[in-house]
């Protein structure tokens, strides 16, 4: 049986009830460490309001700070 939803609201269910599985999203872009960093040690990200610190350090690791 279908029952009637709001605007905006999911989808209607399938056959059995359930609603319909979603398509898988696709897999998010994969970016090189050396050519995001340009060579350098250290680079700033500003997200929003907020400036952040990627670094590569000694031991190859990378970290990220607010």
């Amino acid at each position: 049986m279908y029952v009637a939803r709001p605007h905006g609201t999911s989808s209607p269910p399938g056959p059995h009830g359930t609603t319909p599985p979603r398509p898988p999203a696709p897999p998010p872009p994969v970016l090189d460490s050396t050519s995001l960093l340009g060579g350098q040690r250290e680079i700033r990200i500003q997200h929003g309001n907020e400036t952040y610190r990627l670094r590569h350090t000694r031991n190859d690791k990378l970290i990220l700070t607010k």
